[in-house]
């Protein structure tokens, strides 16, 4: 009797959670796939049209250049934000001078609101009056026009993801500091040095605090969405465009509501995959990797 008594009040506790969960969650959820079988304008019925909306995927031409675009932008924003968060969290962790200032600094950016933090970086890489291009154009070298210029939207995009990677650093830097300090001193008898003491101690032991950056990496960067649409608005070209601004264009601006359902429920099982393909990689890699 105390058992269910005791159930029936977590169950009590629980239900706020469990009633968002439903109401603005799951079944959301279910309506965006009974949606991505019709043409839904939102202002109309939906009208089922089975899997035309799917089948329209493969003749999208603003669709690939969206999905190449995201592709870059992950292959660049994980890569090199998981090699900068690691580099910077070792450099912190050699008891360097002002080193707790130093965190405080590279953890403030992911305080700041991602709108505000567009904005900013709107007027740095500003082509005429930014202070990127005027420090530039100081030591003599050539000024781009980093958001009007095709070639240079989506590289100065990835530069602002790459701003706020303080997360990434505080998680590598707490695992670094997790190592047994045994380990390091055994190296150090055997005659290893710092770059294998790297790859054999370090690396190995941070593993599980990596594979959180690039996994929580790997799906941000699939949903790259406010600094596009603020800093460049997809342009130039389609240049910065990525598959959440063009699921969103088709459901806000298009009007088509139905069509913007399947791309993404196409984003969200594509997304998954690449998580699933890339934990069992960062699993495998963890486990043959030898610690000697």
């Amino acid at each position: 009797m105390a058992t269910k008594a005791s159930n029936l009040r977590g169950w009590i506790w629980a239900s706020p959670f469990l009633i968002g969960l439903a109401l603005f969650t799951l079944l959301p959820a279910a309506l965006s796939i009974a949606y991505s079988f019709t043409d839904y304008s939102l202002l109309d019925p939906p009208v089922f049209v089975g899997l035309d909306n799917y089948r329209e995927m493969l003749a999208d031409p603003a669709l690939g250049r969206a999905t190449l675009n995201t592709i870059l932008f992950c292959l660049f924003n994980v890569t090199i934000g998981t090699i900068l968060s690691v580099a910077i969290a070792l450099l912190l962790e050699q008891r360097l001078p002002f080193s707790a200032l130093a965190r405080l600094i590279v953890f403030l950016p992911t305080l700041v609101p991602i709108v505000a933090g567009s904005l900013g970086w709107m007027w740095v890489l500003n082509a005429d009056q930014g202070i990127l291009n005027r420090a530039l154009a100081f030591l003599h070298l050539p000024t781009p026009n980093w958001l009007g210029d095709a070639r240079f939207a989506l590289p100065a995009i990835i530069i602002v993801s790459l701003w706020s990677i303080g997360s990434a650093i505080v998680i590598a830097g707490a695992a670094i500091r997790d190592v047994p300090a045994a380990l390091y001193e055994a190296a150090l008898i055997d005659g290893a040095g710092p770059l294998r003491r790297l790859r054999h101690i370090t690396l190995p032991m941070i593993t599980p605090a990596l594979t959180l950056n690039i996994i929580m990496s790997l799906i941000w960067s699939t949903q790259a969405f406010a600094a596009p649409l603020i800093m460049t608005r997809g342009g130039p070209q389609n240049a910065t465009l990525t598959y959440a601004m063009h699921v969103y264009n088709n459901a806000f601006v298009f009007g088509r509501m139905g069509y913007a359902c399947a791309l993404a429920w196409v984003q969200f099982l594509a997304t998954a995959i690449l998580v699933a393909l890339a934990l069992k990689i960062l699993t495998s890699l963890s486990h043959a990797r030898p610690l000697r």
